[in-house]
């Protein structure tokens, strides 16, 4: 059974976490059970990399799978928020470590898959590797360095530009990913709302216009992806890229929440940004649950295991 896990996984462990910290408002109870589901995801994924070795190799040898796995180091991250008020010493410990980790995947992907570059093996992917450093920002403060989670956010936004204008290419000049692997354009909604709940946190002074700028973008971008998101979904049979409705909703949430927050503080309320939040939340909290649903339906029911394999792999054929 463990090692039927697909490592993208660690995508929904990162859409939890997010979560919580999305649905803290309506109670603590649920943030604390998020983190938790999420915290059994991270052991279960160390554990199936401790006793596969083999099989984590391979997978990092696949460009698509590889960027997906800067997931986990986002993840611990943000869980380091979690941590931190209950254990604050594992709150340090999972920052900084989510930190070196993500700082190394960035080194070794670029050697590994970018220096030989071929655009028919970028993928929309390729975000959460040098955007997804901003998960720092988020967390930066609470660590007392919010130092570092400013030049996290100044890297996110110039790699945003880049990747995004490799990943265009690649739609444009190659095509669609296969079926399979499809979801994963969800996660083009994920690095303008990433930037923006890292610019809110972590940057100062604040500027309303640039903050606006940076959620218009995040939500055309998000709209996009939504006019897409039916047909996605319709493909029915579980795939690893599944976990892509996870973060990449989630966070577009949260993006739009606290530019809410952050404007009325700066003295622009906007409170008819209320409803568009709402619906926003809704949706990310429905797509994790199918996510999560889907990936408990992989791992535990054999009905849907042989059709789970068979995709697993589909990724590294594109």
């Amino acid at each position: 059974m463990l090692r039927r896990v697909p490592l993208p996984l660690a995508g929904v462990m990162l859409g939890l976490v997010g979560l919580g910290n999305l649905l803290q408002s309506y109670g603590e109870p649920i943030r604390m059970v998020c983190g938790i589901l999420a915290t059994v995801m991270g052991i279960v994924l160390v554990a199936k990399v401790a006793l596969y070795p083999e099989d984590f190799r391979r997978d990092m040898a696949n460009p698509m799978l590889a960027s997906i796995a800067g997931t986990f180091p986002m993840a611990l991250l943000l869980l380091a928020g979690y941590a931190k008020p209950v254990l604050e010493p594992l709150g340090y410990l999972l920052w900084y470590l989510g930190l070196a980790l993500h700082l190394a995947l960035i080194v070794w992907f670029t050697a590994r898959h970018v220096l030989h570059f071929q655009l028919k093996q970028v993928f929309p992917s390729w975000y959460i590797v040098y955007v997804g450093i901003v998960a720092a920002s988020i967390t930066a403060p609470a660590m007392g360095r919010a130092d570092v989670g400013t030049v996290a956010f100044w890297f996110g936004v110039v790699t945003f530009v880049l990747v995004s204008v490799a990943v265009a290419l690649r739609y444009l000049r190659v095509g669609e990913l296969p079926v399979p692997a499809r979801p994963v354009l969800c996660i083009c909604t994920a690095p303008a709302s990433l930037c923006v709940v890292g610019y809110v946190q972590s940057v100062t002074p604040k500027d309303a216009g640039f903050l606006v700028l940076m959620e218009v973008v995040a939500s055309i971008v998000f709209l996009g992806v939504l006019t897409q998101l039916p047909r996605l979904l319709a493909q029915g049979k579980f795939a690893p890229s599944f976990a892509a409705y996870t973060f990449p909703f989630v966070i577009t949430a949260t993006a739009l929440k606290q530019t809410m927050a952050c404007l009325a503080k700066l003295g622009v309320p906007a409170p008819w940004l209320q409803l568009p939040v709402l619906v926003e939340t809704a949706i990310a909290t429905l797509l994790v649950a199918y996510a999560l649903v889907r990936y408990v339906m992989f791992v535990f029911a054999a009905d849907e295991a042989g059709d789970g394999e068979g995709q697993k792999e589909a990724p590294a054929k594109v």
